[in-house]
């Protein structure tokens, strides 16, 4: 029950705590109608756009709003603005689409951002790689480095299902192809090829083994073969790293990477613009 207060005596809730009272003042006018204006704002939305769930969808609102909608539109919209300059990228060349500043400048912006949403989940974001996955921006391809060549790749991907980019690299000691200290001397021999501290009189043993087993890919000189997908064995680029361990640990298990083959994901289009911004912007030969 309401009760004056003694001091200012205005009527307050009757609620006490600690000797201080809560005064039952009303609520400023501009508050109020601040809050009926928000109600009426409230029921007008919820009448003209869709608000309210139900069992089987929602109430559509007197607009038909739709932001679905919108986005399948404007979807639709640009890809009617980029039809004219992606089909000029599907009938142009590699060369012809680098040489032209406009196609160019449309393949950098398709391929950066196709680049960014599909491929630097692996390559990262810049093309740099990690272990176990390629480095786009320096000059070193185990398929080629020329535009055909990585719109191939991308195309077909590598160890994915198609005719040629299967090429694998052996494992001589887990299927025990080879021996502990055949392995051993292989990886001295490796070493040596690469320029990096060895056994010297290890590497002189395995030469007649390294020609049976290994150069029919890496070439007698180690120097590799893009054909196959083999790398250079002599310089210092490494996939899987090039210390000892690690040499050691290829020749052993063979490791080899799959790429996806992105020939039936995107159009030739797309495909031809991806393969222009990485030989471009990420060392291309």
């Amino acid at each position: 029950m309401s009760e004056p207060e003694e001091q200012t005596e205005e009527v307050t809730t009757g609620h006490e705590w600690d000797g201080i009272k809560e005064l039952d003042n009303p609520l400023p006018r501009w508050w109020l109608w601040t809050w009926y204006l928000s109600i009426a704002v409230a029921i007008v939305y919820w009448l003209l756009m869709p608000a309210w769930p139900g069992i089987q969808g929602y109430t559509k609102g007197l607009m038909g709003q739709s932001d679905r909608a919108d986005v399948v539109k404007a979807l639709a919209d640009l890809k009617l603005q980029r039809g004219a300059q992606a089909r000029n990228l599907e009938r142009a060349s590699l060369e012809e689409i680098e040489r032209d500043p406009h196609m160019q400048e449309y393949a950098f912006a398709v391929g950066q951002s196709v680049f960014g949403d599909n491929c630097a989940t692996c390559h990262g974001a810049g093309g740099v790689g990690s272990k176990g996955y390629a480095n786009l921006r320096d000059d070193i391809w185990l398929w080629g480095g020329t535009p055909d060549n990585i719109l191939h790749t991308i195309t077909v991907g590598v160890r994915s299902g198609a005719e040629d980019r299967t090429t694998k690299m052996p494992a001589f000691g887990r299927d025990e192809m080879l021996k502990p200290d055949q392995i051993d001397d292989l990886t001295n021999y490796v070493l040596v090829l690469s320029g990096q501290p060895a056994n010297a009189a290890a590497a002189a043993r395995v030469k007649t083994l390294y020609v049976d087993q290994c150069s029919n890919c890496h070439g007698l000189d180690g120097r590799g073969n893009m054909v196959k997908g083999a790398p250079n064995l002599t310089d210092a680029e490494w996939l899987y790293g090039g210390d000892r361990a690690a040499i050691r640990g290829q020749i052993f298990a063979g490791k080899g990477g799959v790429m996806p083959a992105w020939g039936s994901r995107f159009d030739p289009a797309t495909l031809k613009a991806l393969a222009v911004y990485i030989h471009a912007n990420a060392g291309g030969q």
